[in-house]
């Protein structure tokens, strides 16, 4: 079930935020004050421009994790969008700024192996030109999956997008191949990219795999809605996807169907077209389904409360 929020500006907007975070702190606790400590970056980011000619996939499917781990339901659906014993599994690591450190990155192929994939291996550059090798890229050519793991999406981005790199992902979806990540691996997913940013998000360059669309991840842990709406107000034509820890979107890129699994909550929140009203939020639990369609535009009839229904939590 899919619970909708419609806020007014002001005064009732500030109270349903806070009834938002009433309510999930109660509920699951997973609502709180945390120190941040995502790394500090020391320079701006990059703004590559996407490559011209890239194919804009019409299959596949993403598999978006908000980090802080990743669940075992969430590994098990991915290996199994992989193809299961015949998936071809590439491991990404270029957000870690250990990344070069083979022994520090190796440990990362680890969660999947139990899985028993027909072949697992790491991909790793910082260096464009390699980036925009096809001989470099030839393992993304073969693989069934790909999986972003954590740390600075900006490291990401600069390293690929606008590269052969980028071009071989959007061919693997279009193959019906999976693309997942965890964290810095789920910022990445939308070309409005969030890179940065406590209060205002500092914004980046990240690829179009979900597009329509922007990513916030450690959502309701590290109390990220404001920051996401903040984003809205520069995007009102997005739609704002928060992914709370340990929680993942799994989207079906044909139909744009979306389903939410692991442990806690995924906030979609729609801005209003007409700029009236402040973007209303659906509040999706584990095993919600839902489509972008109808979240952009609800059907005749679809309730719409100005205060949340804690009996639907």
């Amino acid at each position: 079930m899919i619970t909708p929020i419609r806020a007014l500006r002001g005064k009732a907007l500030t109270t349903t935020r806070c009834l938002l975070y009433a309510v999930l702190c109660s509920g699951v606790g997973l609502v709180a004050f945390l120190g941040w400590s995502y790394w500090s970056f020391t320079h701006a980011a990059a703004d590559p421009k996407p490559i011209i000619g890239v194919v804009r996939p019409s299959g596949g499917a993403l598999v978006i994790c908000g980090g802080g781990g990743v669940p075992d339901s969430v590994r098990q659906r991915f290996a199994e969008l992989a193809g299961g014993p015949k998936a071809k599994i590439v491991v990404i690591p270029t957000a870690s700024i250990y990344a070069d450190d083979t022994s520090r990155t190796l440990p990362s192929l680890d969660p999947w192996k139990k899985y028993q994939p027909a072949s697992l291996q790491l991909l790793h550059t910082r260096k464009r030109d390699m980036a925009d090798d096809p001989e470099f890229a030839k393992p993304l050519a073969e693989a069934t999956a790909v999986w972003f793991g954590g740390g600075r999406q900006n490291l990401v981005s600069e390293a690929y997008i606008g590269t052969e790199v980028e071009r071989q992902l959007m061919a693997l979806l279009d193959r019906g191949g999976v693309i997942g990540g965890s964290s810095a691996g789920a910022a990445i997913m939308t070309r409005v990219m969030i890179s940065d940013g406590k209060a205002k998000a500092v914004m980046g360059t990240g690829f179009d795999f979900l597009q329509g669309a922007v990513v916030d991840q450690h959502f309701l842990k590290r109390n990220r809605v404001g920051r996401l709406l903040g984003v809205l107000e520069d995007h009102p034509d997005l739609i704002g996807f928060g992914i709370d820890e340990r929680t993942a979107l799994v989207v079906n890129v044909r139909d744009s169907k979306l389903r939410v699994i692991g442990d806690s909550y995924v906030l979609a929140c729609v801005p209003d077209q007409n700029g009236h009203s402040a973007p209303r939020l659906e509040i999706l639990k584990p095993g919600d389904e839902a489509d972008v369609s109808s979240l952009k535009d609800p059907a005749e009839g679809h309730p719409i409360v100005s205060a949340i229904d804690l009996e639907a939590l």
